[in-house]
């Protein structure tokens, strides 16, 4: 099994290798200059080559890829002597690296933590930014997660135990419906309903997050209320695929002779769903609710710019917006090992459920 999940571990740093790399060559031959977005339209060209040249974009793009490379590494080699001589390299942070091997005065081989750079439009650290923003997607993500996952499952075992029935044929027509809504627009319906029209009703905003500061600036107040919009919008895809994989998982597992073993010996209809049934039908669950929960965990852009939650794709919407390069590049390898962690999780959980799997 640890070989199992070493190479587990290292087809993830391939992924995000890759990852890295379309995104670096694709920002590169997109038209627009980071530069004059940031200075703005009537900077002269002296001042333009000189942010130019303080930010490394004057260098060739392998110069460019390469010191990225250097900076996310957990194993890099810098320059003692001109340490701003890398394009990411913060020299601020030069002093908190642990050298382990010397090679010239001007090479040498450091443990240190990956830097991300810093945002072309605010300067400030890219890893900063997305520390405050990723505790609010993963927030949003998980209670999306969570409403889908014990709402869906409810509902579908309920359908496979009522077969055929008014109430199975319902459930199946209202989960097509929702897995073919798409998300931006069920936020807007949604906003616009609960948020706008029935206002006075709910008391609920379409715009907030988690924590808000009041109109007079004396306290952050904990606001839940504005976590229960988007929180049912992005759980209402992952909602209806769960409740369609739980009846037809849970129709598969009542079909086994272990099934038909537990009623012959008398076992109570309860009993044989909650302790026999349920446990092996979670299998597909799993997968969905890893991929889902991933694929949140992503940001869902438009519904979290819709509703103003300030989680990671409100930042990545910002970012292309004024043309970020490194902050959307952050977000993109922050994104990667989401996915990767997950995977790995997700084969870990399945080795619990089944224990018919084994890994070689």
């Amino acid at each position: 099994m640890a070989l199992y999940f070493l190479n587990k571990i290292l087809y993830g740093f391939l992924v995000a290798w890759g990852v890295i790399t379309v995104v670096f060559l694709l920002f590169h031959v997109l038209p627009g200059d980071p530069v004059r977005m940031m200075v703005g339209q009537r900077a002269d060209q002296a001042t333009l080559e000189r942010i130019r040249e303080e930010m490394g974009l004057n260098r060739p793009m392998y110069q460019q890829y390469l010191s990225y490379l250097n900076d996310l590494s957990f194993l890099s080699i810098h320059d003692p002597v001109n340490p701003d001589s890398y394009f990411y390299l913060d020299p601020g942070e030069y002093g908190q690296n642990r050298q382990l091997i010397k090679f010239t005065d001007s090479r040498i081989l450091v443990l240190k933590t990956p830097y991300l750079g810093r945002s072309f439009q605010s300067r400030e650290k890219v890893g900063r930014i997305l520390g405050d923003a990723l505790p609010n997607t993963f927030l949003l993500a998980f209670c999306s997660m969570l409403f889908a996952f014990i709402f869906g499952t409810a509902a579908g075992i309920l359908a496979a135990i009522r077969k055929d029935g008014i109430y199975d044929r319902s459930i199946l027509v209202i989960s097509s419906l929702g897995m073919s809504l798409p998300s931006f627009f069920a936020a807007i319906l949604i906003g616009w309903l609960f948020a706008y029209k029935l206002q006075d009703i709910t008391g609920l905003n379409l715009t907030g997050n988690i924590l808000e500061v009041d109109d007079f600036g004396e306290g952050v107040h904990l606001q839940l209320k504005n976590l229960l919009l988007p929180a049912i919008t992005l759980g209402i895809r992952p909602l209806s695929v769960i409740v369609q994989l739980s009846r037809n998982s849970m129709l598969d597992v009542l079909s086994q002779d272990y099934i038909r073993t537990a009623r012959a010996k008398g076992l109570s209809f309860s009993r044989i769903i909650f302790q026999h049934a349920l446990k092996n039908s979670l299998n597909p669950l799993v997968t969905a609710v890893s991929g889902w929960f991933a694929s949140l965990m992503a940001g869902v852009i438009f519904v979290e710019y819709i509703f103003g939650w300030k989680g990671l794709g409100y930042v990545i919407v910002n970012a292309l917006n004024n043309y970020d390069f490194t902050l959307v590049l952050g977000s993109v390898i922050v994104i990667s090992i989401i996915f990767v962690v997950i995977n790995i999780l997700v084969d870990l959980i399945y080795a619990y459920l089944d224990p018919r799997i084994q890994y070689a």
